[in-house]
């Protein structure tokens, strides 16, 4: 069962908020509504989708009968024709000690319905993952962040969000910090990194 919020004959581009709900799950999920381009709608929509059904798998949703899922998302951007989504699904199993929480994102190009890498927002050639990893190297430290495993880097592959003035760098639970501090994140300012920032990519557009 799917349920919608938003009025589906408002005549612009808008978020909607979905909700899949079977027995043990209940995510709330967007949908991109009102772009002038149907196909890159459609687009849009089903990477998002994918990733919703990913972070069900990895919760072993299928596999653990006793496992409860519950998610939502964040609207960390919308503008600028971009649009970065944060997902969150909590799910927990029965005669656990506690549930686990994991986090994925997505950042879209509306126009034509690019899913930006984290390579994608720098200029080709620069080290952007040596950049950003002694950023965030500092700040564990100067966070004082309670840490049960060493950070040194973080890899092509990571996660991250766009703000309108920052990007946003995050690890799951138990990547480096125990449960209770919770998902460690770092949003460095675009201006910390301006000088390899590519100016014809999605930063550009809001700088």
């Amino acid at each position: 069962m799917e349920w919608i919020s938003g009025e589906d004959r408002a005549p612009r581009e808008r978020i909607m908020t979905r909700r899949l709900v079977k027995p043990r799950l209940d995510v709330k999920y967007p949908q991109v509504a009102g772009l002038r381009n149907g196909f890159v709608q459609r687009m849009v929509n089903h990477a998002i989708l994918d990733a919703v059904y990913d972070l069900i798998r990895i919760q072993g949703y299928v596999q653990d009968k006793t496992k409860t899922i519950t998610g939502t998302y964040h609207v960390k951007l919308h503008q600028k024709e971009l649009l970065s989504l944060l997902y969150e699904n909590y799910g927990y199993a029965e005669k656990a000690a506690h549930g686990i929480t994991y986090q994925s994102s997505q950042t879209f190009d509306l126009e034509d319905g690019r899913l930006y890498a984290l390579a994608d927002l720098f200029k080709p050639g620069s080290d952007y993952i040596g950049r950003l990893s002694k950023i965030i190297a500092r700040e564990f430290k100067e966070r004082d962040i309670p840490m049960i495993a060493e950070f040194k880097t973080i890899t092509p592959e990571q996660p991250y969000y766009l703000t309108d003035k920052a990007i946003g760098i995050y690890f799951q639970l138990y990547e480096y910090t125990p449960y209770v501090y919770g998902f460690p994140t770092f949003e460095i300012p675009f201006a910390e990194v301006k000088d390899i920032i590519d100016p014809q990519g999605p930063i550009g557009r809001l700088m």
